[in-house]
This record gives structure tokens, C-alpha cells and sequence, in this order.
């Protein structure tokens, strides 16, 4: 099995035509990239690819599976990864499936240098701001479980815009007791604000957290 273990972003390329493996591999590791390339999807499939921001550059015209029918297996395998394709042979219905379905970009063989440097980069950055964004939702879970269950149950009412009293009637607690859980759950969250408070519950799918901060903010200032 091949082995992709370097921890650096990464940019695969997938292309039958060992001439097109070459000079994108040549021309992406000129600028500091680290590059794997595959003759087949099989060989893709096959590598143990890292845990880092990387991107996939897939020629259109594939034996077996076409690039787009493999863009949509790797959708099906949640396997979510930016896409680049590369091709010699486009038109615009070609175009229009790959971007509705997540691509990056859709080059045409001949491809310009430049083209493909500055779609790995977007790629790339995409990459890493999901990446990103998945970590700090999997912080937020882990830091919403460390609640008490009076507390979560407290803050899926609050983050919907509803008033402490309310809250408390439907639990069936008091309206001082609502107040001390919220306090206790906006500082095991780290929340410095209601508004904090919304977002973070609406992140990790806390609650409706429905109610445009403005409303929230008008429906609860007085009852803070």
C-alpha cells in the first residue's frame, strides 16, 4: 500500500498520462508543495493519506470511472476533499456538474502555470478553513457534553430567545435556579455574551437557536 505519512499540505494528482503526473509534480513541488501522483483511482484510493489540508487535481477523462463519477463516489465515501479538474476535452455541461457538485475549478489542458497554482491555493486554504471549522465544532461538543443535563436543558430554551421565567415555568424550577444554571453553562462554555451563548448552541445544534440576535437581545436584556 502506498504510502502518503508527510505532514505538510498536500496536493494529490490524479491523471492516466504519465507526462501530465510529471510536469504537475515537477511544477507543484517548484513552489514548495507536496505532491503524490496515481495512475488510477485504485492506486488514489489505496493511499494512506494524511490528517492535513490537501487538495485533489483529477483529470476529467479517467479509465474505468470519469473524474465526475469518481467526484461523486468521493462525496458517497464522505470523503471531502477540494477538487481541481483538469481536462482536454470540457464543454459546459461537464463544467457546470463538477462545480455544482463541490469542484474548485475546471481547467483546460493545455493548463496555464499560474491557473493551477493560484486553484491549489484556493483549494488548499478551503481545506484548511473546514478542517478548522470541524475542530472547533468537535471543541464545542466536547465542552456542551461536560454540561449538567439542567444545564444544556437551559440553555436550548434561552438560545431560542426566551426569557428566564418562561424557562422556568417549563421545566418547572425557579426563575433564580434558571439564572445560576445559565451562568454555570455561559462560563464552562466560555460564552461572554448571550450572543456567544447562540452561537456556539446553534454550531453543535443546541436548541433552535432560530431568533436573529437582535431579537434575542431585545427579548432578554431586562431579564439578564
Amino acid at each position: 500500500m502506498k504510502e502518503c505519512s508527510e505532514v505538510r499540505d498536500f496536493v494529490y494528482v490524479l491523471d492516466d498520462d504519465i507526462y501530465v503526473r510529471q510536469g504537475l509534480d515537477s511544477l507543484l513541488q517548484s513552489v514548495g508543495l507536496r505532491v503524490a501522483t496515481f495512475a488510477s483511482v485504485k492506486e488514489f484510493l489505496a493511499c494512506e493519506r494524511p490528517d492535513v489540508p490537501s487538495c485533489l487535481v483529477l483529470d476529467i477523462r479517467m479509465p474505468g470511472l470519469s473524474g465526475l463519477e469518481f467526484q461523486a463516489e468521493l462525496i458517497k465515501l464522505k470523503v471531502d476533499i477540494p477538487i481541481i479538474f483538469i481536462t482536454g476535452h470540457g464543454d459546459i455541461p461537464m463544467t457546470v456538474q463538477a462545480m455544482k457538485a463541490g469542484a474548485v475549478e475546471f481547467l483546460t489542458k493545455p493548463i496555464r502555470e499560474q491557473d493551477l497554482l493560484h486553484a491549489v491555493r484556493i483549494a488548499l486554504d478551503r481545506d484548511r478553513a473546514q478542517r478548522n471549522n470541524t475542530k472547533a465544532i468537535t471543541y464545542m461538543q466536547a465542552r456542551f457534553e461536560a454540561l449538567t443535563s439542567r444545564e444544556r436543558d437551559v440553555v436550548a430554551r434561552v438560545t431560542t430567545g426566551k426569557m428566564n421565567k418562561q424557562v422556568a415555568a417549563e421545566i418547572g424550577i425557579s426563575e433564580v435556579a434558571v439564572k445560576v444554571h445559565r451562568h454555570n453553562a455561559m462560563k464552562k462554555l466560555g460564552a461572554r455574551s448571550l450572543a456567544d451563548l447562540v452561537r456556539m448552541a446553534d454550531a453543535v445544534g443546541i436548541g433552535a437557536a432560530s431568533y436573529a440576535l437582535g431579537e434575542i437581545h431585545i427579548s432578554v436584556r431586562s431579564d439578564y
